[in-house]
């Protein structure tokens, strides 16, 4: 069947999902919406456990939940273990972001030495650089700029107004979000008599495939090697990636999140919102930072790590603050303490 139209039927979902289901196979789904307000002629999923409570009482067409929930679901259901994967992979079947046709926009600037591969689109006011390589099936959107000898991939998508600067090279089927600047100079100074005197960023950025990269997000060039951006990464909005960081394949950076230069962040690694990464350190594979922590140190076991305080109320708050100012105090008072109980032991 054609998986473009936008409404389809239970069972065509059902088949292209490859889930059984439960309804009429003839339903026609015209679009999705959450479990509280979807209408007779959407579908919806159910994945987080807080969302049970609107279950009874859905109007949706039909619901993707795990087996054990159907027998409480008033209406179709296409039944998975994995309700968010699931609905992960129907949500493209009706996105209407609309998309750049084949071809070179009128008023895109691209130099004659550029190679462009089969089925490349070049949205309006975009320049494409000397030397640059766009694989097969890339889109380019409106007011992007390629710099010089950069390397895109197949099927990839900048959205409009990207910046990818000189050299940077793109693998396959990465993402790029508007606001993006791949490749600017990294924040290498050093002192002199006169003030600071800059340092030629002369490294690049490679970036792996399947990658997703988020609006504003910046990833700096390397001072002499590349910083390194492995495949299957997912970097969310407003990231700032120094120059020379390594991160490893899968891990998953969250808005926000701050990394210093020269940062080696291993593979399946997850740093939540608002994260920071001080220079020069590594984190093993497997390492899940939670929100708003500050890393100071290499972590070389896997793990969930945690820095600072949860929010509580500001009173409570204003007295742990001064207690904490006392800590270094009290710890030497207890240090002398047990110093004299341990000398009253070894008289007695």
């Amino acid at each position: 069947m054609a998986m473009d139209s936008g409404s389809f039927t239970l069972g065509e979902l059902a088949d292209h999902l490859q889930l059984e289901y439960r309804g009429d196979r003839n339903l026609r789904i015209t679009g999705l919406a959450t479990l509280s307000q979807a209408r007779s002629d959407q579908l919806t999923f159910l994945a987080n456990p807080k969302y049970r409570q609107y279950l009874a009482d859905t109007q949706a067409g039909a619901v993707i939940l795990a087996p054990e929930l159907v027998d409480e679901c008033p209406v179709a259901a296409l039944i998975t273990s994995n309700p968010y994967l699931a609905y992960a992979r129907v949500s493209h079947l009706f996105d209407g972001a609309p998309r750049v046709a084949p071809g070179i926009a009128s008023s895109a600037v691209v130099a004659p030495d550029a190679r462009l591969g089969a089925d490349v689109a070049i949205g309006p006011g975009t320049v494409i650089g000397a030397g640059v390589e766009l694989g097969a099936g890339t889109t380019v959107g409106a007011n992007c700029v390629v710099g010089d000898g950069a390397r895109i991939g197949a099927h990839c998508r900048l959205h409009p107004s990207v910046t990818i600067a000189h050299g940077v090279c793109i693998g396959d089927r990465t993402v790029i979000h508007s606001g993006a600047v791949i490749g600017a100079d990294g924040f290498g100074f050093a002192p002199g008599p006169a003030g600071w005197e800059k340092i030629a960023q002369i490294g690049s950025v490679r970036i792996g495939s399947n990658v997703e990269i988020g609006a504003n997000t910046t990833i700096d060039r390397g001072a002499l090697g590349d910083t390194v951006i492995g495949d299957g990464v997912i970097i969310d909005n407003l990231v700032m990636i120094a120059h020379n960081c390594e991160i490893g394949d899968g891990t998953a950076i969250a808005g926000c999140v701050g990394i210093a230069g020269s940062v080696k962040v291993g593979k399946r690694c997850t740093l939540a919102g608002g994260v920071g990464l001080n220079g020069h350190i590594t984190l093993t594979d497997g390492v899940h930072v939670t929100g708003m922590s500050l890393v100071t140190r290499s972590i070389d076991k896997p793990g969930s790590y945690s820095s600072g305080t949860g929010t509580m109320d500001t009173s409570a708050w204003r007295k742990s603050a001064v207690r904490f100012s006392q800590l270094d105090e009290l710890a030497r008072r207890v240090a002398e303490l047990e110093r004299q109980l341990h000398s009253v032991k070894d008289k007695g």
